[in-house]
């Protein structure tokens, strides 16, 4: 199959702090670099994008030295933590920015859903800014004609369709741009995560569209998504950024599983390793409470949280504190151990477990972070403190509706209990 999209030491560096363009005396000082024949004085400096960590410099790469191929008819899946590059990349093999340093040959017409509304003149109908899409792409008014229908039978908006689109909401926005970029003849279709925005339903029909034309059309289909399910429906391969790096390309379910699992030897569970004061944090894992750390996680069934520890300080005040969020970085629970029973035991190698019930979550990928703390005279005192210690994916179930007082109710927010052996 002939290559449809690679990319050769691709770089892309923003400087942090104040948005302009740059000095005289900084142009200069690259200007005088070049005619030397010497590197970027300004990309000497630059730093990994990695946002938990304070740098020293104002200028950070948001990728570096991005190479991979991508074939005709290749559904690659683009997959990542927040900040990864993931977006950037997507920018830039759209056009919409480009690189800083670097090599990109593009084949073909590429059909970009980038953020709610890429595209859309807000002060146009539906039907118009359809017409406009098709224009930037290219096309004749005669070949998005013969399309129309069928755009606008898929979106479902058939009602607003000659309403400007600023009235509408962003699930119909989502609805029309994806169903003009899939049906439009573009040969490359880049799709971010703005699918998450659609109802269940849509997001399904979505996948279909993109498989159907990936497999049937021979068009190249890239994804960005955090939603581990689709990335694995719907992608060959996929590929894993890091900090602006490539980490691996390789088949989705091996590349998955890298991202879920870091620096595992099993999928949800993370070794860790650091001593502070004579408190050592050994490892970290999430499991059904009958299971193994390799196995899938149900969310039917009890999530047991396990954290091994050796504790050998004075403090009789330690307590840990996980927080919970989703794949759009939202925390939506916050648990902490209580200290009155005892749960932080002095010795080598001790378990905490938080455990909770069954039905509270649905499915989806979810981060954690995790925090030991000690509370003595001078106050709070961390031992331990890491932000996205671990990505862990719930696989859906056929939810249950339980009886109370003889009605039909969901469930109730649990209690999360806290234990230790």
């Amino acid at each position: 199959m002939p290559t449809a999209i690679r990319t050769e030491n691709l770089s892309k560096i923003y400087r942090l702090g104040e948005i302009g363009t740059g000095t005289i005396s900084r142009d200069l000082e690259r200007w005088w670099a070049k005619m030397r024949g010497k590197e970027d004085p300004f990309l000497k400096i630059g730093q990994a994008n990695d946002r938990a960590v304070k740098g020293d410099s104002d200028i950070v790469y948001s990728l570096r030295d991005i190479n991979f191929e991508i074939q005709q008819g290749e559904a690659v899946g683009i997959i990542g933590k927040n900040g990864a590059g993931k977006s950037t990349l997507l920018k830039i093999l759209s056009r919409v920015t480009s690189p800083t340093t670097g090599k990109i040959e593009i084949k073909g017409r590429i059909a970009s859903l980038l953020e709610v509304g890429t595209g859309f003149h807000p002060e146009l109908t539906g039907r118009e800014n359809i017409y406009l899409n098709g224009a930037i792409l290219g096309m004749r008014k005669k070949e998005i004609t013969r399309k129309l229908d069928e755009i606008i039978d898929f979106s479902g908006v058939e009602r607003y369709i000659d309403t400007p689109v600023k009235r509408y909401s962003s699930g119909m926005y989502v609805r029309l741009a994806f169903a003009v970029a899939a049906h439009l003849e573009s040969e490359i279709l880049i799709v971010d995560e703005v699918l998450a925005v659609g109802d269940a339903e849509f997001q399904k029909k979505c996948l279909g569209k993109m498989g159907y034309v990936s497999k049937n059309d021979g068009r190249t289909v890239l994804f960005v998504s955090h939603n581990m399910n689709a990335i694995k429906s719907l992608c060959q391969t996929a590929i894993l950024l890091e900090n602006g790096k490539i980490i691996s390309k390789e088949i989705t379910d091996i590349v998955v599983k890298k991202y879920l699992g870091g620096n595992s030897e099993y999928l949800n569970f993370r070794k860790i390793n650091q001593t502070k004061e004579g408190f050592q944090m050994i490892n970290f894992g999430i499991r059904n409470n009958d299971s193994l750390f390799e196995d899938l996680i149900l969310c039917d069934k009890e999530i047991v949280f396990e954290i091994k520890y050796t504790n050998q300080t004075n403090y009789d005040c330690i307590y840990f504190n996980i927080k919970i969020k989703d794949d759009e970085g939202r925390y939506f629970m916050v648990t902490t151990s209580h200290n009155s029973l005892n749960l932080v035991q002095t010795g080598i190698n001790k378990t905490a477990i938080m455990s909770i019930p069954s039905g509270y979550f649905n499915e989806g990928t979810f981060t954690v972070d995790l925090m030991v703390l000690n509370i003595d005279k001078r106050g709070y005192n961390t031992l331990y403190n890491e932000a996205d210690v671990l990505i862990f994916q719930l696989q859906p179930y056929q939810k249950e509706i339980g009886t109370w007082m003889g009605k039909e109710v969901g469930y109730i927010l649990p209690q999360f209990n806290w234990s230790s052996k």
